[in-house]
């Protein structure tokens, strides 16, 4: 049997050209890519299969569902998702930069205003997400945000 990233590669090759694994999280595993209609990087995440067969696509259908919803400027937004030979995706666009994690490991620190300034970004998207019925259950991983 394919893995699931050929699966998706084959089944999308029209729109999407599919480059390499860059995040991975409790759920799904995300890969860069380019949209082929629109001349753009974007991220598509991938529901992980071991979680598909367990779970079934509901909680990941949900996750689609409920992102396609959410517009603030502190929350990524949804562009595109489906299904391909029974993979869920979603499509983000690819937000370029370093991550928190990526800057403190070379700043070593942040200033008081740089960490203020985070932290209310972080907070003004949860609490938009929080009015629009939303729960994150998943474990937050807060140092993998695109530091600012």
């Amino acid at each position: 049997m394919p893995e699931p990233i050929e699966v998706l590669r084959a089944g999308l090759a029209h729109r999407y050209r599919l480059g390499p694994e860059i995040g991975r999280g409790g759920m799904a595993t995300v890969y860069e890519a380019e949209d082929l209609a629109h001349s753009r990087r974007v991220a598509i995440k991938v529901l992980r299969q071991e979680l598909a067969h367990v779970l079934g696509p509901q909680r990941f259908l949900r996750e689609i569902r409920i992102a396609g919803k959410l517009e603030h400027p502190s929350i990524v937004p949804l562009l595109d998702s489906g299904e391909v030979g029974g993979v869920l995706y979603l499509v983000m666009p690819f937000i370029e930069g370093e991550t928190l994690r990526q800057r403190l490991r070379r700043e070593t620190h942040l200033t008081v205003d740089d960490a203020v300034r985070i932290t209310c970004e972080i907070a003004e998207g949860l609490e938009h997400a929080h009015g629009q019925g939303v729960v994150h259950r998943e474990t937050p991983r807060p140092l993998e945000l695109v530091a600012g």
